[in-house]
């Protein structure tokens, strides 16, 4: 396959990006409703194929990421599953054959219906992404559609296969930061449903091949998952003003992205939703800021650890600017409320950042 490589610019939607390519902007397909954050940063590196798809002339197939080739095609992914499958590459599937391809089964529809000698198995494909170091996780956004897909494959013995588009990964968790309802499902199901996780390596032509096989260390998920943690609220101010912080007097806030963190070590989700919220009792500093910001992301940490005064750290390190002393009256921490002036979702300095909390620090605990 010959691809056209180009530099990624923006998203203008969940399925379509504009790309630089031979030095005109040029808007291509991607077949990939997740978020992506870590891959689909400005400047990156993407692979078009040029097929006209949506009304679009161009179709992302792939990017990278640690120098590797990560595909994001994620109808593709169904494709590499049966070619492992047919071949007999995946341990626990050999002399297994496909009978059926995206059959319906309890008004679902599943991606294969493979069956040996003995039993006959309906199965899911997963496409996977989001990986830091050696752990990979999914999803990296919420999948109501995918939660239920693991209750029809308990409710029909089926199974589910994640393909993880990289070969540096180990491990496997589900993303219980980013769809604690999906992770909690699986967790809940691992013992009724055939649980396979591989990774494979992908070359620039987008020929793959097998990597291996990657273990679950449930006992992560058991320690970690268990809505508690820390969390970071962006938001943009559009335009300077002079805001009343409640005791804190009249502060000065300049145009821009805004990043807060604090921290819940009990019922993490309901404290993210009440700062969330418009109208309510104002309690923190950041409660008077909340009305006044634009495009509100909540990035929850779910941790057995209180990290808040690290992260707020770590912040300091990739921002441009902070309010003394906002948020931070219970520690010794400069702020927890920093600026920059662009998207930080935008910023791989963030980016790596947010990896490293959410994903990397949990190799800490693999024996």
């Amino acid at each position: 396959m010959t691809l056209d490589e180009a530099s990624f610019q923006r998203r203008l939607n969940r399925f379509v990006i504009e790309a630089r390519l031979n030095g005109k902007l040029i808007r291509a397909y991607l077949p990939n409703p997740g978020r992506l954050w870590e891959l689909l940063i400005p400047g990156r590196v993407v692979y078009l194929k040029e097929e006209k798809r949506e009304g679009l002339p161009y179709t992302v197939w792939a990017t990278e990421r640690n120098g590797s080739i990560i595909c994001l095609h994620t109808q593709y992914t169904n494709h590499v599953a049966e070619r492992l499958i047919m071949n007999g590459v995946i341990k626990d599937f050999r002399g297994f054959t496909i009978v059926k391809k995206e059959f319906s089964i309890d008004d679902h529809r599943v991606d294969f219906l493979i069956k040996n000698d003995r039993i006959t198995v309906p199965l899911e494909v997963k496409s996977c992404t989001l990986f830091e170091d050696s752990i990979a996780m999914f999803p990296d956004a919420v999948t109501e559609r995918g939660r239920r897909h693991l209750e029809v494959l308990a409710r029909n013995r089926g199974a589910v296969l994640f393909i993880v588009h990289y070969p540096g990964a180990e491990y496997f968790l589900p993303d219980f930061h980013t769809d604690p309802y999906f992770s909690e499902t699986l967790y809940k199901l691992r013992n009724r449903i055939m649980i396979k996780v591989i990774s494979i390596m992908w070359d620039i032509g987008m020929e793959f091949r097998f990597v291996k096989e990657l273990s679950i260390p449930w006992h992560i998920y058991e320690m970690e998952a268990r809505d508690r943690g820390c969390y970071i609220i962006t938001g943009l101010l559009r335009r300077d003003r002079t805001i009343e912080i409640g005791s804190y007097g009249r502060i000065n806030f300049k145009k821009g992205y805004y990043l807060y963190t604090g921290s819940a070590m009990n019922s993490l989700s309901s404290r993210i939703k009440r700062h969330l919220r418009k109208e309510k009792t104002m309690r923190w500093h950041i409660d008077y800021l909340i009305p006044y910001l634009q495009d509100l992301k909540a990035i929850p940490i779910q941790s057995s650890e209180d990290l808040e005064c690290l992260l707020s750290e770590s912040l300091s390190s990739v921002s441009e600017g902070y309010i003394k002393g906002f948020g931070s009256s219970d520690c010794h921490c400069q702020s927890h409320l920093y600026w920059v002036q662009n998207n930080p979702l935008s910023d791989e300095r963030f980016i790596d950042m947010l990896l490293k909390y959410r994903i990397g620090r949990l190799k800490n605990f693999i024996d």
